[in-house]
């Protein structure tokens, strides 16, 4: 009933834009801190401001990625160099971990103005993984996880959480490198042929096929359906429901 092969075990979740509908609220905050650094560039050294694109720039360089990736792959991207710096740089520091704060403040600020709000579908497949009695992970690259999935109420469903504060600690390399999820696989006491990876950015599919899972689910919230299958999608999706049969 699960629209899963056989011999599946458990089930690793991505939580923003596969479970929650907290994709927007990082986009939104990437685009705040980047243009804000990005006139401030274009003031200095007199180049042409082009401001992040909250769909191209998004799922090109940052969907899915660590935080500190994402700046480093989007500044690369410009041509931009900036020195590493220090995690506890100030946000807004012209350093990668200055700019990354930077983001991760607006985060903050946005959850607080606009709250979590959950795909209903999402939850409704994640609560028959658990009645079939399938193990569950939720693998992502935020470090703000563990606060949204609890004020999305989705908290209590997961036996393991795999995200950027665990990332970070572990020395974990994030998506889309496998690390992560095979890591949420392993906690899970299961082999990557026993697993299924759930996940709507392209470097989050890339990873779960680089780990060799049994099946990897795109889910389609962007219109990049093709690209998802490029990237290693066994199956494309645009709500977890459709998943769910009688």
């Amino acid at each position: 009933m699960l629209g899963l092969p056989d011999g599946i075990r458990g089930c690793l979740f991505d939580m923003d834009g596969v479970l929650t509908r907290t994709a927007k609220i990082h986009a939104a905050a990437w685009k705040a801190a980047f243009d804000d650094f990005l006139r401030g560039h274009a003031a200095r050294t007199g180049v042409p401001f082009v401001p992040f694109d909250e769909v191209t720039d998004y799922e090109h360089y940052v969907d899915g990625k660590k935080r500190l990736d994402g700046t480093r792959t989007f500044l690369e991207a410009r041509d931009i160099d900036l020195p590493e710096g220090a995690p506890g740089d100030p946000p807004g520091t012209l350093t990668l971990q200055g700019l990354s704060n930077r983001k991760n403040d607006l985060v903050q600020d946005l959850l607080d103005e606009r709250g979590v709000e959950v795909f209903e579908g999402s939850s409704r497949y994640v609560h028959a993984v658990r009645d079939a009695g399938l193990h569950r992970a939720v693998v992502s690259s935020s470090a703000n996880t563990e606060r949204v999935l609890a004020a999305a109420g989705l908290a209590g469903l997961f036996e393991v959480r795999i995200d950027g504060v665990v990332a970070e600690e572990r020395g974990l390399a994030g998506k889309p490198a496998p690390d992560m999820y095979l890591a949420g696989a392993e906690a899970l006491r299961l082999k990557p042929s026993e697993a299924a990876v759930f996940e709507d950015a392209l470097a989050g599919v890339a990873a779960g096929r680089a780990g060799d899972f049994a099946f990897v689910v795109g889910v389609d919230r962007l219109g990049q359906a093709d690209a998802l299958r490029e990237h290693g999608a066994d199956i494309v999706i645009t709500d977890l429901a459709q998943l769910l049969h009688p």
